[in-house]
Parts: structure tokens; C-alpha cells; sequence
């Protein structure tokens, strides 16, 4: 049962869900149990209170074992944030046996060789992600497993991160009283929910909007092209809204996600809201077009963020065409008429992308919100992973560890026989050298 079970866990600056799931005998995601908790101690997708990140981490899981009754040990965790950079290298292996086809060992070899690579101080590589392989003078290699060769190179994006923040992720979640199986960068497996295989060969940029960064992931012929995270999010907005309006932050959130819009000619100058004044003072009331012109200045701002990202990449050149355009997801993606200021900023045709498509039919509404797209994905990668690596059965490793046990006893047994024989020939030297010192000196006197 537990190999078939994967929980993902989504460290974000506003929430922090844990989700437990597995695949069903159609492929898709069976969601057992969800857990979701205020973010307390993350900025900007990095931990700046340790005590209180444990705190919704341990709120997160406790929530999500008590939906599903299965106590979470490992977990497959996401990371984003402002300190994640991505830079493109090249490297090669040389083969020492031509003749025989190239294998996953190879391929295996020449990644190992990239993490080898010198960082600049302070960084660690997360991901090494092969773009295409060269085979001796062969170029534009897909696959090269099965081919001959005695030259191996390839392409690869690199994806490195500091690693503070990444050891301060890993000790939250040791405190937490779990184990990281694995990490995973949050844009790539929030496209794993989100973005169909059709859509990454055609060419697709996919935009995480979240509290506290903006996650972008660029597919183009089912490989990954691009990468990068963009330090504002919906909290920015949030921040705007309350001071813009002088407001409470929590009146200023509802204010978004009721009646906020990020295209400021859809609301007319008589529409208006009432917000109640703090202890007993007088209601403050805002236009709604005032509203959407507060959120419609830091949308774009963040659109045009991640758009000059996306030339970055060179979409404009006819091999990096986007021609599935641009899918937007993540709790930022539920702002209203944000897909239509999108495709008015870039041109590019604009979806929101919602996880439901690889989650089971019964499943509950509310995981087919774009927020839960992280948390899908990195189930996803966490089944993905136990398929690649299983693990073997519980009985087997039992039988091993008594054997091993009777052998190291058995070792020890010889061990402790051999100090003694060597104590009674250490002995018996003693003895001798003492009786010998005692005639010399009798002989003496």
C-alpha cells in the first residue's frame, strides 16, 4: 500500500497544503486526504521563521492524516523563491567502449558530471535537465539510449538555488518529525498538473502566480526550456489594496478575491463597497473602479515581469514559437480577468490551467482550484518516482537483516576470541619478562 502512496507538500508564503494521494487503475490521481494551514513563517517563498513554518507544516500533515488515517513519513517537497536562478551549460563524456549501445548508466554518468560543477558561493544545484544530445558528430539527439558511440554530449538547463534557504526548508521539515524523499522546483511540478504532453511540444509558457512569487516554466517540444521565479505575487496586490484604501490586510484580501479585477473599465463610478470602520469608527467606502485600478497597476507590473522573461527565452524565433500560448495557474490565476489583461499584454493565447484533468472523477471541487496545482503536481512527481525506483518488499528486508545479524555476531564471536588469545600471548610475554627481571636481579645481588 505505502508504495503506491506519494504526499506532496507545498511550502508556499500564503498556505502550506500537504496532500496524499495515489494512482488508480485509470491513471489519475486519487486524492486521500488534504491538509491546508496559514504560512506563517515564509517571505517570498523563503523561510524567515523557522518555529512557525514547523508550526503550519506539523498543522498541514496532522489535517491531512486525519482525513486519510495514514500517518505521512515522506514527502516530496517544492521549492521556489527569489534566490532560485537557472543558467544553460554543455558538457560531454567519452566512452570507453565504443561498441556497445548507450544506457541509462551513461546518461546518469554525464548528469553527476554537471553537478560537479562549481557554483558561486553559497549555491547548490537543485535540477540538471537535459535539453537535447549530441552522439559522436550526430546532433539533435532526442533519446540516445540504445545507439552507438563513443562520445557522449548534450545540452542541459541547470537549475540552482542557495542553499541556506534549502537547508533551512530540509530542517523545518526534520523538525516537523518527516523525511524529504525528494525536492522538486514548484513551476515544474505545477506544470506536470496543469499542462497537457500536447501543449509542451507545441510550445507553452506556463505562469505559477502565487502569494509570494510568480513561477515560470517554458515547454517547448516536450523538453523544458526555460525557468525562472519573479519576486511579486498576489500579496503585493493585497499590500496595494491596503494602502491605497487604508485598510486592515484582511479586509484588503476579501476586497480582492470578492470584487477585485485587473481591468479597471469594467467597473462603472457608482458601484461601490462599504467597508466596516475598526472599534466603532465610521465605514469607509471604495469605488470599485478605484479597486481594480490599484490591482490592475501591479498586475502589470508582474505580467510585464514574466513577459520580458519570456522574450528572454526568445520566443519571437520560429524554432522557439509558443504556439500553445501561455497557461496560467496557481491562486493568482483566480483574479478576475487577469487571462484577458494576459493575452491583451503579450498577444499570446491565454488558458487558466486547473488540475482536475489528472485527478479522479469523485474527487472533491475544491482540489480542481488552480491553488492546488502545486500540490497535485508534486504528487505526480512523487508517484513518478516510486514507479522509476519501487521498493522492495518488507519480508525480504527482514529475512536480510537476520542474516545479517547472525553474521556479525559471528564476526564479533571471532573478534572477542581473537582479543583473548592475543591477552593470554600478551600475558604470557609479560610474565616471562617480569621472571626474567627478577633473576637479573637476584643475580645482581
Amino acid at each position: 500500500m505505502e508504495n503506491q502512496i506519494a504526499v506532496g507538500l507545498d511550502i508556499g508564503t500564503t498556505k502550506i497544503v500537504a496532500m496524499i494521494g495515489r494512482m488508480n487503475e485509470y491513471g489519475k490521481i486519487e486524492v486521500l486526504g488534504t491538509g491546508k494551514a496559514k504560512s506563517m513563517g515564509v517571505h517570498r517563498g523563503v523561510v524567515n521563521n523557522i518555529t512557525q513554518t514547523i508550526q503550519s507544516i506539523q498543522q498541514a500533515v496532522e489535517e491531512a492524516e486525519n482525513e486519510s488515517n495514514i500517518e505521512i513519513k515522506d514527502v516530496v517537497v517544492g521549492i521556489a523563491g527569489q534566490h532560485i536562478r537557472s543558467l544553460h551549460h554543455s558538457d560531454y563524456i567519452t566512452r570507453q567502449d565504443a561498441e556497445s549501445v548507450i544506457d541509462d548508466e551513461d546518461i546518469e554518468r554525464l548528469k553527476n558530471q554537471v553537478l560537479k560543477l562549481v557554483m558561486l558561493p553559497g549555491e547548490e544545484i537543485i535540477h540538471v535537465l537535459p535539453q537535447d544530445y549530441k552522439v559522436d558528430s550526430q546532433a539533435e539527439v532526442d533519446e540516445p539510449i540504445g545507439m552507438f558511440g563513443g562520445r557522449l554530449e548534450a545540452n542541459f538547463h541547470v537549475v540552482v538555488g542557495q542553499v541556506a534557504s534549502i537547508r533551512n526548508i530540509g530542517r523545518c521539515i526534520v523538525s516537523a518529525g518527516l523525511n524529504m524523499s525528494n525536492i522538486t522546483l514548484e513551476p515544474l511540478a505545477s506544470s506536470e498538473a496543469v499542462l497537457s504532453q500536447e501543449e509542451k511540444e507545441a510550445g507553452v509558457a506556463m505562469i505559477d502566480i502565487g502569494g509570494g512569487t510568480t513561477d515560470l516554466a517554458i515547454f517547448k517540444d516536450g523538453i523544458i526550456r526555460h525557468t525562472a521565479v519573479i519576486p511579486f505575487g498576489g500579496n503585493v496586490i493585497t499590500d496595494d489594496i491596503k494602502e491605497g484604501c487604508s485598510i486592515i490586510e484582511k479586509q484588503a484580501e476579501l476586497l480582492k478575491t470578492k470584487f477585485g479585477s485587473a481591468w479597471p473599465g469594467e467597473n462603472k463610478d457608482n458601484e461601490i463597497v462599504s467597508i466596516p470602520g475598526l472599534r466603532g469608527r465610521d465605514p469607509k467606502e471604495i469605488t470599485l473602479k478605484n479597486l481594480s485600478k490599484i490591482i490592475h497597476a501591479r498586475a502589470l507590473e508582474i505580467i510585464d515581469d514574466v513577459f520580458l522573461e519570456i522574450k528572454n527565452y526568445g520566443h519571437e524565433e520560429p524554432k522557439k514559437k509558443l504556439i500553445a500560448g501561455i497557461v496560467l495557474t496557481g491562486g493568482g490565476a483566480q483574479l478576475k480577468h487577469i487571462k484577458q489583461l494576459v493575452e491583451y499584454i503579450t498577444g499570446m493565447d491565454t488558458r487558466i490551467g486547473y488540475p482536475n484533468e489528472h485527478l479522479a472523477s469523485d474527487s472533491e471541487e475544491k482540489l480542481s482550484s488552480p491553488m492546488y496545482a502545486t500540490a497535485v503536481g508534486l504528487v505526480i512527481k512523487g508517484l513518478q518516482e516510486k514507479a522509476k525506483h519501487p521498493e522492495p518488499e518488507i519480508e525480504e528486508v527482514e529475512e536480510k537483516q537476520e542474516v545479517v545479524v547472525e553474521e556479525t555476531i559471528e564476526k564479533e564471536e571471532e573478534v572477542v576470541e581473537e582479543k583473548i588469545v592475543k591477552k593470554e600471548k600478551k600475558n604470557s610475554f609479560f610474565d616471562r619478562f617480569i621472571s626474567n627481571l627478577r633473576e637479573f636481579l637476584d643475580n645482581a645481588e
